[in-house]
């Protein structure tokens, strides 16, 4: 079945009404309403829908109940579902271009829980050198980080 957005029902030239792919019903908004079809059925299910929802709001600010509407609620609901992932991310990235090509890749074998030794052998680099690495981009991120003195 397809649903398009009920406003723009009414207006349209020919409405086409399928169940299961097969046409079961076809004419302009009123012509099927008129006919009271399967299309009849299912418009006036989604405008009691709408009706009783109004209702309901209706007599829920009346008796002084806060009322949200759908746009505020998606702002709340964004705002409070926000993580800020999206700036920890951001600021991951420009401390991750503080580092030279190589550093990176040890941070990032770092950030994968390798051991010095694992590193060494995945990067071909001594373990010497892998934790000469670590105490750079330690010192670096911990400088940029204000850290240091």
């Amino acid at each position: 079945m397809i649903v398009s957005h009920r406003s723009m029902l009414a207006g349209s030239d020919l409405i086409l009404v399928l169940d299961k792919g097969t046409l079961i019903e076809h004419g302009t908004h009123q012509e099927l309403l008129k006919a009271q079809g399967r299309y009849a059925e299912l418009y006036g299910m989604q405008t009691a829908a709408y009706t009783s929802e109004s209702l309901l709001t209706k007599a829920r600010v009346s008796a002084g109940e806060p009322i949200l509407s759908p746009t505020v609620t998606r702002q709340l609901i964004a705002h409070v579902a926000d993580t800020g992932a999206a700036a920890r991310r951001q600021h991951a990235v420009r401390m991750l271009r503080l580092l030279s090509e190589r550093e990176r890749e040890v941070a990032v074998a770092v950030g994968r829980g390798r051991s010095n030794a694992e590193i060494s052998g995945e990067l071909f680099m001594s373990i010497a050198t892998v934790k000469a690495h670590i105490s750079r981009i330690l010192d670096k991120l911990a400088h940029d980080a204000g850290l240091t003195g």
